[in-house]
């Protein structure tokens, strides 16, 4: 059939966007009662790992454009989890740094990763394939 290529089960994107959707919506009730959205637990996961990165480093990271991840920025150094910092070398660099607050929340968020693999009801060997064919599959992106 021709419009067979059109079915969402057909299409490889669907199932990454709803289970993606999915999986982030786990996330809610233990990224709450840190004060924290999905996308700033992400950015903190990415500082946690290297700190006083610049603004394009972090969004190359993360796969968010300048546009995205500004506002995102300011929130969380209006929350004093992050400080925002211009080069003195080159002005158009933005430095991000974490703050004493936003490094404590590494270990508050210790426990996030085991709880939300005991919602997914798949193998680990299972869950560790996808991981490495999505990374794969993102490599492409860079």
């Amino acid at each position: 059939m021709p419009y067979d290529k059109l079915k969402l089960e057909n299409q490889l994107c669907f199932p990454l966007y709803a289970c993606s959707k999915e999986i982030i919506k786990k996330y809610k009730p233990y990224l709450d009662p840190l004060g924290i959205t999905y996308t700033q637990y992400i950015a903190l996961m990415a500082l946690w790992e290297e700190d006083n990165i610049t603004l394009k480093n972090l969004g190359k990271k993360l796969f968010l454009d300048s546009g995205t991840l500004t506002p995102l920025l300011k929130k969380m150094e209006s929350q004093k989890l992050v400080l925002r910092q211009r080069s003195s070398d080159d002005e158009r660099n933005v430095y991000i740094r974490l703050t004493e607050k936003g490094k404590n929340l590494r270990e508050k968020a210790l426990s996030i990763p085991d709880k939300i693999g005991s919602c997914i009801d798949l193998p680990v060997e299972e869950i560790v394939q996808l991981q490495k064919s999505l990374h794969k599959l993102l490599q492409q992106f860079d």
